[in-house]
């Protein structure tokens, strides 16, 4: 288990709580009661610890590398029925963009999303979920298909950003996500978004257009990450807490200025510790979600779709 900086007490207890337990093995010594007392603290802290997040520790938590990934998030949903599919017809196939079919219960969705790796070997192959123009091609190459057949559309996103390579750059990167924005718009179907981790600037907004935008309770959603801001504004990382603070880049942010419709709530100290929960919790919101938006009338839905967006950012005096 991997403990971010500020859970530094935490673990503390923890380790204290091991050694106890060895030392009563060893011993034959009944330590039951000193065992007893630690779990009740090591419980409040982490009650004291989780309650009221920073925003940087929230950011910490979406990188957290035990973290559940997209594809970790569609085994789990589908129960084995993801038939994954590749290649934008042109290009090639982006691996750092997942996409296929499968069934969550009887219903079945067009699952998008971008997938990060959980080493070094699959971090660079999946280019560590920054997705190339292929990427966001391929992502509405599916969702058209989608469409055509009336499946609704599920996007979970969890990326650093665009791929910001020359490569990607040649091959039209901010034409390929400025072309998903305007096409999401008028897909016929229903599409949810949920942000499962990093929700970084135009490489998570190429798939988040939907009815429904929810984020995981641990997440961050914004133009920019807190150490390019702190490095463009202060010349340096070491204000990436002051800097995720003014994004206001938390679901509690996003939700207070109607940039979302509802945020997820994670286990105590983040999906990682408490997988199966967090699943169960993603999967209630897709359904509850999907149930309601398979009752509107799908002119109706993309008026709403349309007004729920343009409607952003515009203030009265």
């Amino acid at each position: 288990m991997e403990y971010l900086d500020f859970e530094e007490p935490l673990k503390q207890l923890i380790d204290q709580l091991e050694e106890c337990k060895v030392i009563g093995d060893k011993s034959k010594i009944d330590i039951s009661e000193t065992c007893k007392k630690l779990t009740q603290k090591i419980k409040q802290t982490k009650i004291d610890l989780y309650k009221n997040l920073t925003p940087w520790q929230r950011v910490q938590i979406s990188r957290h590398p035990s973290r559940p990934y997209t594809l970790d998030y569609i085994n789990a949903l589908t129960d084995g029925t993801f038939l994954e599919l590749h290649g934008d017809r042109n290009i090639g196939d982006d691996k750092a963009m997942i996409g296929g079919l499968g069934k969550i219960d009887d219903q079945t969705f067009m699952f998008i999303g971008q997938q990060k790796g959980f080493n070094t070997k699959t971090r660079q192959y999946r280019n560590f979920g920054m997705s190339n123009p292929e990427g966001y091609r391929k992502a509405l190459r599916l969702m058209k298909s989608a469409e055509k057949f009336g499946i609704p559309i599920l996007c979970l996103i969890d990326t650093p950003g665009a791929y910001p390579g020359l490569e990607a750059e040649q091959r039209g990167q901010a034409e390929a996500i400025a072309k998903n924005l305007f096409e999401m718009f008028k897909l016929k179907t229903q599409i949810i978004c949920i942000v499962i981790g990093e929700g970084a600037s135009g490489g998570a907004l190429g798939i988040g257009i939907g009815d429904h935008v929810m984020m995981l309770e641990n997440t961050w959603y914004s133009v920019i990450s807190p150490e390019s801001c702190s490095s463009i504004l202060w010349r340096s990382w070491d204000f990436k807490e002051k800097a995720a603070e003014a994004l206001k880049l938390t679901p509690y942010d996003m939700k207070k200025n109607k940039l979302i419709d509802k945020i997820i709530n994670e286990p105590l100290g983040g999906a990682h510790n408490n997988r199966e929960k967090t699943f169960v919790n993603v999967k209630n919101a897709i359904l509850n979600s999907f149930a309601t938006l398979k009752k509107i009338k799908i002119d109706k839905l993309l008026d709403q779709r349309s007004k729920k967006f343009t409607s952003m950012g515009v203030f009265s005096s």
